[in-house]
């Protein structure tokens, strides 16, 4: 079997393909998969102000709702986005350009909705 996914993004930690998001690190034994199906909702996560203490958590939980893969740079960055997996741990990035990915995670959940709404639409005609 031959992977035919397409990579649209890639800074060595975070990757978007046109199959899904994979967070390396996420784990101590490797990455994590998550396919674009499976994403709710992808929101900011500004790591200033009363968020800068987020800024330093490398790696692991330390409020049980986002867990962060180990990321040496993250206290240098000033954004993370938080997923929506629509369970009570989010998965939790600082990716190298955040508004790129994000944009790239919107167009996906876009597009997914658009296909579960067309078949809605076909129905009511």
């Amino acid at each position: 079997m031959t992977d035919e996914s397409t990579t649209s993004y890639d800074d060595g930690g975070i990757s978007c393909d046109d199959q899904g998001l994979t967070i390396r690190r996420y784990y101590p034994w490797g990455a994590k998969r998550i396919h674009y199906t499976s994403i709710k909702g992808v929101q900011k996560l500004p790591l200033t102000g009363a968020n800068a203490v987020h800024r330093w958590r490398i790696w692991g939980s330390g409020d049980f709702l986002h867990w962060w893969n180990l990321d040496t740079n993250r206290p240098r960055k000033d954004l993370a986005l938080v997923i929506d997996l629509g369970h009570h741990v989010r998965p939790t990035i600082t990716p190298d350009a955040p508004t790129a990915v994000e944009r790239i995670l919107a167009e996906h959940i876009a597009a997914q909705l658009n296909q579960t709404a067309q078949p809605n639409q076909e129905r009511r005609r």
